[in-house]
């Protein structure tokens, strides 16, 4: 059955990427989530006015893969502890943020959470928010596929291609072929 996740984790770019290699997902969306301005646009959540976090939508298939897979890479693929940033990306739009779409979601989101605090796997508190999905804005195309498309993009040589070549190194044998 084809379900839908989103995610923020920072910069959409990087969990975009990511998530475009799991097995079972069928695509991913970068966007906008959690605000209180209609129709954003990127440059008005980089701004950090809008409420709004970048986000990516995962659309999976799963029979293929399952939410707690897509956790999983969450939790890994960023720092749950750095409030309202990621590396040097600074605002509450790359806040750490599960929006759950239904009832098991949220818990498995929860459950996950409080595992991860009592196993003590940062040495700081996770700051993740979980939280109902509000309306969902999809970004403007050029974010589509933007490290795919913009391999060269001083950002995405810095920050993008080291997280996304340490997360095939630890998924591996979860990629598609």
């Amino acid at each position: 059955m084809v379900k839908e996740a989103t995610f923020g984790a920072g910069c959409f770019w990087c969990i975009e990427a990511c998530y475009k290699e799991f097995k079972g997902v069928i695509d991913v969306y970068p966007g906008y989530a959690g605000g209180h301005v209609e129709n954003p646009t990127y440059k008005h959540v980089c701004e950090g006015t809008t409420g709004h976090a970048e986000v990516a939508r995962v659309v999976y298939d799963d029979e293929l893969v399952s939410f707690d897979e897509l956790l999983e890479v969450f939790w890994f693929v960023h720092d749950p502890t750095q409030l309202n940033r990621q590396g040097n990306d600074v605002g509450t739009q790359y806040r750490s943020v599960i929006f759950f779409h239904d009832e098991e979601q949220r818990s498995k989101s929860e459950a996950y959470k409080n595992r991860l605090t009592e196993e003590q796997v940062w040495s700081l508190p996770i700051v993740t928010e979980i939280t109902p999905i509000p309306v969902f804005y999809r970004a403007e195309d050029y974010h589509h596929n933007y490290f795919e498309l913009n391999p060269g993009n001083p950002y995405c040589q810095a920050v993008v291609r080291p997280k996304v070549e340490k997360f095939k190194k630890v998924f591996n044998e979860k990629l598609k072929a």
